[in-house]
C-alpha cells in the first residue's frame, strides 16, 4: 500500500489543474483558427487583433517561466517531504528502549485526583522485571536456560554453544548472538560445553535469544538421545506411513502426516 502526504497530493492536483488549464486554451485556440478559416469576417467586420505577434511571444515566455517555476517548486516539496518521511518512520531498536520499566505516571496522577487517600493499584509495568543491559564486550559464555511445561532441564547454564533445530533449518548459537526469535521443529537440539555434547531430542518450541548473550529455549516435549528406543522408534514409524496411506480424511491425513514428520526425526537423529 502506497501512502501519500498532503503536499504530494497538492503538487498532484496542481499539476493535473495545469494540463487541463492549457489543453482547453489549446483547444479553444484550434476552434477560433477553424472558424475563421469556414467564415471568414469582411475587414469591417472583423476585430482588431487583441495581441501583437510580439505580445504573443511574451506570454508564451512568461507562461514558459510560470511552470518552469511551479515544477521547480514542486520538486522541491517532494525532495523535502522524501527526507522527512524516513525520520517520521524511524522507530527504535529493542536495545534502545530504557532498561529499566517507566511508571504509568498519567494513571498514578489520575488516581490521585479521583481517590487521594488510597495508593494507586499495581499496573503491569510495576511488575516488569528491568531488561538486562547489553554488555560492551562479547562474553566467553553462552548462558541458556531449557524449559518445559513440567520441568526444567538446564537453568542459568553457561556453555560454549548450542545447535536448535530451527524451520528454517539447524541454527548454531553462540555468545554475541544477534537477538533473534526461532520456532522450532522436531529435531535434535545440541548442548556444546567444552568436549561434552548434550543431545535431546525436542518436539516442537520456541527459541529467544537475546542481545545479552542469553538464550531461553522452551520445548513442548523433550527428551535425551540416549533414552530413545530405535526399535520403537521404526515400529512407530512403520505405523504411521501405513495410516497415511489409508487415510481418507482430512483429520487422519494430518493426524497421520505428523507422527510419520515425528517419527522420522526420531529416526534421522538416532542414525545420524
Amino acid at each position: 500500500m502506497i501512502y501519500l502526504s498532503f503536499n504530494k497530493i497538492i503538487i498532484i492536483i496542481i499539476i493535473i489543474l495545469c494540463k487541463i488549464f492549457y489543453s482547453i486554451r489549446r483547444r479553444n485556440r484550434q476552434k477560433r483558427v477553424e472558424n475563421n478559416i469556414q467564415h471568414p469576417l469582411s475587414p469591417a467586420d472583423a476585430p482588431p487583433l487583441p495581441i501583437s505577434e510580439s505580445a504573443d511571444a511574451d506570454a508564451a515566455a512568461a507562461s514558459s517561466t510560470t511552470i518552469t517555476t511551479m515544477f521547480r517548486q514542486a520538486s522541491r516539496l517532494l525532495a523535502r517531504s522524501i527526507n522527512q518521511q524516513p525520520k517520521m518512520m524511524a522507530r527504535a531498536f529493542s536495545t534502545d528502549v530504557p532498561a529499566t520499566p517507566t511508571v504509568d505516571s498519567t494513571f498514578v496522577e489520575s488516581w490521585k485526583k479521583v481517590i487521594p487517600n488510597m495508593e494507586p493499584p499495581k499496573t503491569p509495568l510495576t511488575f516488569m522485571q528491568p531488561r538486562p543491559s547489553t554488555p560492551s564486550t562479547i562474553p566467553s559464555k553462552l548462558t541458556v536456560n531449557f524449559v518445559l511445561p513440567y520441568a526444567s532441564e538446564l537453568s542459568s547454564k553457561e556453555v560454549d554453544m548450542v545447535i536448535v533445530p530451527a524451520t528454517t533449518g539447524q541454527m548454531g548459537v553462540l555468545p554475541g548472538h544477534v537477538p533473534t526469535i526461532a520456532e522450532l521443529k522436531p529435531g535434535v537440539l545440541s548442548v556444546h560445553e567444552g568436549n561434552d555434547v548434550t543431545k535431546y531430542f525436542l518436539s516442537s518450541g520456541f527459541a529467544f535469544i537475546h542481545a545479552n548473550s542469553v538464550a531461553d529455549i522452551i520445548a513442548i516435549e523433550a527428551v535425551p538421545i540416549d533414552q530413545i528406543d530405535q526399535s520403537l522408534v521404526q515400529k512407530g514409524l512403520a505405523e504411521f506411513t501405513q495410516k497415511l496411506s489409508t487415510a481418507t480424511t482430512d483429520l487422519e491425513k494430518a493426524e497421520a502426516q505428523i507422527g510419520v514428520d515425528v517419527h522420522s526425526a526420531l529416526n534421522s537423529a538416532l542414525t545420524g
